[in-house]
């Protein structure tokens, strides 16, 4: 089974708070949520530490996803606990401040993965905070039994691709229409929110408004009426 693990935390030390922050009138992580809806998977499951557990619950449940408590910063550890906890063969690994995920993007590189049966995959090149990692379940057990370093621990999936000679990577460069590597549409910073404040409202009433070349023209005209900045 291939499921969708979103990674998420209440606190925050540059944005406090950023996960419930208002995208038109709902919090920033339902949004993130609602974009991952629109990627096949047989599981969705948000996974918190316990001091975000009854805070993301409502959320989690109103968006279809299972949520699931475990280590605050061993976050590799959280990941590995909701594999064995639901019994999952593949992860699509998602973070909980990025509400411009490429809906369109994540199914390509999920299905390159999975003809390719790699241990890890992800594109190249595209806009800051709308990418996914496609990453084999047993290859991220295996990370969490080896990681030593708290960086390698925080960050999930770095022992994987800076292990090469011990995991199939699969990192090609997005296609043209995605490759966008200069736009940001993370929200780490205020002046991320506001920014995502200005295109989710451009996007609202959008057709195919979790594809990536719908998100992507959209910045670019905010950004040729000078109404947001890189």
């Amino acid at each position: 089974m291939t499921a969708i693990i979103l990674q998420a935390r209440l606190d925050s030390a540059r944005l406090p708070g950023k996960a419930m922050l208002p995208l038109d009138n709902k919090p920033l992580l339902y949004r993130v949520m609602q974009a991952l809806n629109h990627v096949p998977a047989g599981l969705r499951v948000l996974a918190c530490p316990q001091d975000s557990f009854c805070v993301f619950e409502p959320l989690a449940q109103e968006a279809g996803f299972e949520i699931f408590s475990g280590p605050k910063e061993d976050v590799l550890e959280r990941y590995c606990q909701v594999i064995k906890n639901y019994n999952i063969d593949r992860v699509i690994r998602a973070t909980g401040d990025n509400p411009f995920v490429f809906a369109d993007a994540a199914i390509s590189i999920n299905n390159e993965a999975m003809a390719l049966n790699a241990d890890y995959a992800c594109f190249q090149n595209l806009p800051y905070g709308s990418g996914v990692e496609s990453v084999l379940a047993s290859s991220l057990l295996r990370a969490g039994r080896d990681a030593n370093s708290l960086f390698e621990r925080e960050h999930v999936c770095p022992h994987l691709y800076n292990n090469p000679l011990q995991f199939m990577l699969h990192r090609p460069f997005a296609p043209e229409r995605w490759n966008y590597p200069d736009l940001r549409l993370t929200v780490d910073t205020q002046e991320d929110y506001k920014r995502a404040v200005i295109l989710y409202a451009a996007l609202k009433d959008t057709a195919d408004k979790y594809s990536g070349t719908v998100i992507i023209n959209n910045y670019l005209e905010l950004l040729n009426s000078r109404r947001i900045k890189v």
